[in-house]
């Protein structure tokens, strides 16, 4: 198990973390950090997802407390995947089933002694590492949580737009600027992503496929305001990625694979998009594969740009970019 892991902990109460997780924390390199409210933990694990969440509370309405701020990290996709267990005080352990149902990933009563409890906590931890798919640079879910909420809006029968988000240059730009750098774009861009789908589509979903590949999906209703508002920030603030006089000149000299130089531009965000709207879907393989084909239909583009499939279940297949005997594009371009 990795050290120096961030692990958080709170009592609904107030109180101190218990011995028990104290010595459980010490002993594997461990941060344990105690928060002195339910929101204080809520911005911490929103600005950079801990390893996992302790909650506790010295008596019913405390654990209530805690158990709320459980069913909230939990009905959020992004904070789902975070491990919480919940532990109990000598005289509560009636509260067991209470804590599954509000979605407790391992509900320790520690009456049960040290020695449970201290396996209960390792094997949590250890479930993450195997179980829990995310991007160590984002932490951001990955694609095993995409397909499942893919899948979930399909046989809902919900509307939805689903949206494969790539950056433009960003290869050139890491070479140029080193993979620290590189690094830092990727999480700024996760942060950019994720902020913008949580606080204008309620419901929304945001995955790291890997590398500078993003996945988020948007009600149907939400999915070109969000798109336009996510350009128009990504286009504000990633100037300031590069040193001044690169971003004055709005490019860089960079060499391509024959070793020629060349003009490489400042990073630009291309969006394929495909909807629900005029296509059925049965399964999420098929969503990924028409948003690949619109994400490099998009990337042909120049600036940043989102496009829209805008194909029926009954229409000539056409690749994307060309056109239907007609002359009509099959997609739709945003910018």
């Amino acid at each position: 198990m990795a050290a120096e892991w961030t692990v958080l902990f709170f009592d609904g109460a107030g109180g101190d973390p218990p011995d028990v997780l104290r010595v459980f924390a010490e002993s594997r390199g461990l941060v344990l950090v105690p928060e002195a409210s339910a929101e204080a933990v809520l911005h911490r694990i929103n600005r950079g997802l801990p390893s996992a969440l302790f909650l506790t509370g010295a008596n019913h309405a405390a654990v209530r407390e805690s158990m709320d701020l459980c069913a909230r990290i939990k009905s959020d996709a992004y904070t789902s995947i975070l491990p919480v267990a919940v532990l109990l005080p000598e005289g509560l352990e009636g509260a067991v089933n209470r804590a599954l149902q509000r979605g407790a990933d391992e509900v320790i009563a520690l009456e049960r002694g040290a020695e449970e409890a201290d396996l209960r906590l390792d094997l949590l931890l250890r479930r993450a590492v195997r179980d829990v798919s995310v991007h160590p640079t984002t932490r951001l879910p990955g694609t095993p949580q995409i397909e499942r909420d893919v899948m979930a809006r399909i046989q809902r029968n919900e509307p939805f737009g689903f949206c494969y988000a790539d950056l433009d240059h960003f290869k050139e730009f890491n070479d140029r600027y080193g993979y620290n750098r590189g690094d830092r774009v990727i999480y700024l861009v996760s942060l950019v992503l994720r902020d913008l789908v949580r606080g204008m589509a309620p419901g929304g979903f945001v995955g790291h496929i890997g590398g500078d590949d993003f996945i988020f999906t948007v009600p149907l209703h939400r999915m070109e305001e969000v798109c336009e508002e996510i350009i128009d920030l990504f286009d504000e603030i990633i100037p300031f990625q590069y040193s001044e006089a690169d971003r004055e000149a709005g490019y860089f000299l960079g060499r391509d694979r024959r070793g020629t130089l060349h003009r490489v531009p400042l990073m630009t965000l291309s969006i394929g998009v495909v909807t629900n709207l005029a296509q059925a879907f049965r399964h999420p393989a098929q969503v990924s594969s028409r948003a690949g084909e619109m994400k490099s239909y998009a990337k042909t583009l120049p600036g940043s740009v989102y496009v829209v499939d805008r194909r029926h279940d009954d229409a000539p297949a056409v690749s994307a970019g060309s056109t239907t005997e007609s002359g009509d594009s099959p997609v739709d371009p945003g910018e």
